[in-house]
């Protein structure tokens, strides 16, 4: 018998999650009124402020890769307020099977408030990842999303040249379309990232978007934040949009500056998981 014919198949393990928080307003109180979670996926709720609790999210199988499937999900009754972030950076590491999916479903109800404020992601070369957020907002209600993208960890001497990322973004006031975006990075976007109209030599780039009724007032006071040094920032509002678009030469001064643009524009203190990295406006 050929020696070949004995070598079993390589059936390699694949991680799945999903959680899902509902959080609905009791009095002057957001409560909890229901939690999920199976596989990988978490869903923490530290104490914070009632009136402004925050939910963090986990993948305890601690990255993506191909055929990886993880699930957040957040449901904010009417009026109610609520923060949602990451606990540490997403990283997606090389992945030669197709990619890993991210997909996160958020709902606001009338007059809710909801701010998606995850910690950065950062691709590895040969990175495949595929990542769809969703976010309903009800009549009056309103979002802040933020999504920060590192290129690798130039402190260690990478930076990612065929690395994928498919980025879905869709935001819908009242069943319609808002802010609806897609971005797609690969291996032909990296060729050209030095260039001045591309990245310019980035080693991160940020989008930061305000949505819901009125929400295009809030650019002077974004254009308000300072800049630090090697961050290139562009701000622009229009019929209940305020996006603010980024790129940093190091991530870390780069997250500084949205954190400072999220205190400007909520009024309130980052997450409690951002304060403990040393993030503070």
């Amino acid at each position: 018998m050929p020696r070949d014919s004995l070598v079993l198949p390589t059936i390699r393990q694949r991680a799945f999650g999903q959680a899902f928080v509902r959080l609905g307003l009791r009095g002057p109180v957001t409560r909890l009124a229901d939690l999920r979670q199976e596989g990988s996926a978490r869903a923490m709720l530290p104490r914070s402020a009632p009136e402004w609790p925050e939910v963090v999210f986990l993948n305890t199988s601690g990255g993506l890769t191909s055929g990886d499937r993880i699930g957040f999900g957040l449901d904010l009754g009417d009026r109610a307020q609520a923060q949602a972030t990451t606990q540490t950076a997403e990283r997606a590491y090389l992945a030669l099977e197709g990619p890993a999916s991210l997909t996160v479903t958020m709902a606001a109800g009338a007059g809710a408030d909801v701010v998606w404020a995850p910690q950065e992601t950062i691709l590895f070369e040969g990175a495949d990842l595929d990542r769809q957020t969703t976010i309903d907002l009800g009549d009056g209600a309103s979002c802040l999303m933020l999504e920060m993208v590192v290129l690798g960890r130039r402190a260690m001497g990478e930076a990612p040249r065929a690395a994928r990322l498919m980025d879905r973004r869709r935001v819908t006031l009242r069943g319609r379309p808002l802010w609806v975006e897609q971005l797609r990075l690969d291996e032909g976007a990296l060729a050209v990232a030095e260039g001045a109209a591309v990245l310019h030599g980035s080693a991160a780039f940020a989008t930061l978007a305000f949505c819901g009724p009125g929400r295009e007032a809030a650019v002077d006071a974004l254009r308000a934040v300072p800049v630090p040094d090697g961050v290139t920032a562009g701000i622009s509002g229009w019929n209940g949009r305020c996006l603010l678009r980024a790129v940093g030469s190091e991530a870390w001064p780069l997250k500084l500056y949205l954190g400072a643009a999220m205190t400007r524009l909520t009024g309130r203190a980052l997450p409690r998981v951002w304060q403990m990295q040393g993030v503070t406006p």
